[in-house]
């Protein structure tokens, strides 16, 4: 199936908001917003802060769309201080190299799961990246070799999808996560 990535931004707000909202607000209403700084749990409105973010450039995501464009999936990115990552207290312990982004979440809707989305979505991350001056990467995502991991754990995909793409683990950060990381060259 053909693909098409374009990046999250004010003009694809609607498509991002319809994916979300056709898949009853990702993970319980999270709208992907959790990992930003200004997300305040309890007090925040997860989609009206994701959409403020998006409109002035501080949410950024590869969003994919199918043949009769319509959105299927993301990969949320962003400098290193847009996202927060989890597993803090041992990613302090020892930091890895200083990372100038992150990638938090990789999402795929039910339906077309299976179908190459989040690596397209990766890719397409990847591409949006590089085209934005690139630079060190960093992700915390879980192995899945020989386990059968709960999806509640994959928000990020998994650690071998990203080994595909040329990230390499630096550190354990939790019974099965690990921080992934690579460099991403520019473009012009």
């Amino acid at each position: 199936m053909p693909y098409l990535v374009r990046p999250l931004d004010p003009t694809t707000w609607g498509d991002f908001a319809e994916l979300v909202e056709r898949n009853g607000g990702i993970y319980g209403g999270c709208w992907c917003i959790v990992h930003h700084p200004e997300y305040e749990r309890g007090r925040s409105d997860p989609r009206t802060l994701k959409e403020e973010l998006v409109r002035t450039g501080h949410a950024h995501a590869a969003v994919v769309f199918d043949e009769n464009n319509l959105a299927q999936g993301w990969c949320q990115f962003g400098l290193r201080d847009e996202l927060v990552l989890r597993h803090r207290r041992i990613y302090d312990q020892v930091p890895p190299p200083v990372a100038r982004w992150r990638i938090a979440c990789i999402f795929v809707d039910r339906r077309h799961r299976g179908q190459g989305v989040a690596r397209v979505a990766l890719a397409g991350a990847i591409e949006l990246i590089a085209q934005a001056g690139g630079g060190r990467v960093e992700v915390i995502s879980e192995v899945t070799v020989g386990r059968k991991a709960q999806d509640r754990f994959l928000f990020s995909a998994t650690a071998e999808l990203f080994e595909e793409f040329g990230f390499s683990r630096i550190r354990q950060v939790g019974k099965h996560a690990w921080t992934l990381g690579r460099s991403v060259s520019g473009s012009t």
